[in-house]
Formats: C-alpha cells, structure tokens, sequence
C-alpha cells in the first residue's frame, strides 16, 4: 500500500488519539455529581478518543475516502502496536477491533454525506462510528462473555461485569454497560464540540474528493 508523505501528519495524529485514549479509557471519572458516581458511568478516554473522527473525517476531505482509509489502516497498525505497550493485550484488542470498523464506517457514511451541509457529514459520520466504536469496545474490553482473552494471555480477568446503577441512577447492569451509555454519550457531546474546529480547519484543506489518492 502506497503511502505519501502528506500523510504522515494525519498518521501521527491518529496514533497519539488512539494510544491515548486506549491508555485513558482504563480510568474511570473518580467525581460524582448528586447521587451521581461518574466512576460507575465515564472513563477519560471518553474526552479523547473523539478527536480520532476528526482526524478521520479531514483526511477524507483532503485526499478523498481512498485516501482516508489508506490512513486508518496505517494508524490502526501502528496504534494497535503501541498501545500494546500502554494496555492490557484484550484492551489492545478491543481497541484495534473497533477503531478499524467504526472508523472505516466514519469514512463510507462521510463519503455519501460530503457534498451536504457542511456540518451533516462530519456528525453524522462520527455519530455512527462511535455506536459501533463503542459496542465493540466496551464488549470485548470488558465483557464477561470475552474473558478467555485475557486468560490465554494469563492474566486476570479484567471484566467489568460486576452490577452498579445504570448510568448512576437506573436499574442494577454490568459496570461495562453503564460505562458503554455514559462513553457514547460523552462521545456525541464531544462531537458536537468537534464541529468548531472542523469548520475552521475545513477552510485550510480543499476538498480533494476528485482528486485519485
């Protein structure tokens, strides 16, 4: 696969979201709002890994969907590879799964949205690429049902299965299931923030949508 220098920038920002967020998402939020406890519901990772849709969806406009996935599957390996080092194996796992399928989904639904409103691809793209960022990763990561990875690895099970309210408030769920609501719903608040800077930078990077990558 032919990779042009140009892309190196968006590459090397796709590595640091990832492998922070993959390094952030094992800490939960230790605050609580009211009855509220944002442990039971939020990680940091939450606040980061957004930004990887943003880097996601300029490289789109900039060398077109072609390129775009040229550079997910180059961040994806190297970002798999060097969170290894930051996380567990299973989180690497769960994290390199995930970001390939929500972020090669960013880039479909980008493409059929491009020549909309300027912000409808950007959301809408992000919105779907986080519903499955999310499932995948919270559910390999932290699922009971995934537990093996992590004993054919040997190491302790790193479920997050035991019952806690259900975004703080609700009925008694898996920690992870909690943790998966609150995360999607930081990720689209987040997004919505994301679209400031997008609508700035949009006006830097021509839309090369035409152009072969």
């Amino acid at each position: 696969m032919r990779i042009k220098k140009a892309y190196l920038p968006f590459i090397a920002a796709m590595c640091a979201v990832v492998v922070l967020s993959n390094y952030f998402v094992q800490f939960p939020v230790q605050a609580a709002i009211g009855p509220v406890n944002l442990a039971d519901l939020l990680t940091w990772g939450a606040f980061t890994y957004p930004v990887a849709f943003l880097v996601t969806d300029l490289t789109n406009r900039r060398f077109g969907s072609a390129g775009a996935r040229r550079v997910v599957v180059v961040g994806f390996v190297l970002a798999v590879a060097l969170s290894v080092l930051l996380a567990t194996p299973r989180i690497a796992i769960a994290s390199g799964s995930a970001f390939l399928v929500a972020q090669l989904l960013d880039v479909a639904v980008f493409e059929k949205l491009r020549r909309s409103a300027w912000w409808k691809a950007p959301l809408i793209s992000s919105f779907a690429g986080s519903v499955i960022d999310t499932l995948l990763f919270f559910g390999v990561a932290f699922s009971a049902r995934f537990a093996f990875i992590d004993a054919g690895f040997g190491m302790e099970d790193g479920s997050l299965a035991f019952p806690v309210p259900f975004l703080g408030v609700g009925a008694q769920v898996p920690l992870w299931t909690s943790l998966a609501a609150g995360d999607f719903v930081v990720k689209i608040l987040v997004a919505l923030v994301l679209l400031a800077p997008y609508r700035v930078l949009r006006a830097f990077i021509s839309d090369r949508s035409a152009v072969p990558a």
